[in-house]
């Protein structure tokens, strides 16, 4: 049922425990062999339930983890709340507090980064930014120093380590898909990420002699971080693709 796009892993489980669904007009079981040409059937009622979930678009600030708490610091969920929500959400939603429950970050954004990030209800959301497959685009500006050198870096960095970082590098035994990398302006590259390594572009740019001050996640897929203010959030809006 993940497979076809239908629900989360963890959905199709729940599903399947309150009857909900039908494999060749049986009820389904837990483990259940599924031939691939099997007809499966999802009841109404589990549909109705998956269109009252919410995916929110959170300006993260610097000082927040992504997911569960650690070392003293707050999952950036926390910030999901009446109070900062933006006003200017193109959405109209209003905002309930079962809205802020189950809330599950879709991808990582470290504890020094700021910008977009996604926190959703929605597995097939989450499946399709994070999965196994996931090709989503995910767009960066990171602001760098070399050779402590903080002005115009652009002129003091070697063409050829430009290149590396487009396609060259490899971390954790492993070689990184071809990035999108270019100069945004001289203290400051622009990437175009379709993977999510832990803190990657920080260690990409360790392996070139780059350190990253400040790094800024602007766009994921077709959805811009565009004018939402710092520490808030609003809801994705129905016409909205990743």
């Amino acid at each position: 049922m993940a497979e076809l796009g239908l629900c989360s892993r963890r959905e199709a489980d729940d599903w399947i425990a309150r009857g909900w669904v039908r494999v060749d007009g049986k009820p389904a079981v837990m483990g259940l062999q599924v031939a691939p040409d099997a007809r499966i059937e999802v009841d109404p009622r589990a549909r109705g339930e998956q269109q009252q979930q919410v995916t929110v678009l959170l300006h993260k600030p610097i000082g927040y983890v992504s997911g569960q708490a650690e070392d003293g610091y707050q999952p950036a969920a926390t910030l999901v709340q009446a109070r900062t929500h933006w006003l200017g959400d193109p959405s109209k939603l209003r905002y309930a507090p079962a809205h802020s429950r189950g809330l599950a970050p879709a991808g990582r954004l470290d504890i020094d980064s700021t910008g977009l990030l996604v926190l959703t209800q929605d597995g097939r959301i989450a499946r399709h930014l994070i999965g196994e497959f996931s090709e989503v685009e995910k767009e960066y500006l990171v602001r760098v120093t070399f050779d402590n050198v903080a002005a115009n870096v652009q002129a003091a960095f070697p063409p050829a380590q430009l290149a590396r970082l487009r396609h060259g590098l490899a971390l954790d035994g492993k070689p990184l898909k071809p990035a999108q990398v270019e100069w945004q302006n001289p203290e400051q590259l622009r990437f175009v990420l379709t993977e999510g390594k832990k803190r990657q572009i920080r260690r990409m740019c360790e392996l070139v002699g780059l350190k990253v001050v400040g790094l800024k996640r602007i766009r994921i897929g077709g959805v811009l971080l565009g004018q939402l203010p710092l520490g808030q959030w609003r809801y994705l809006a129905a016409h909205e693709r990743f």
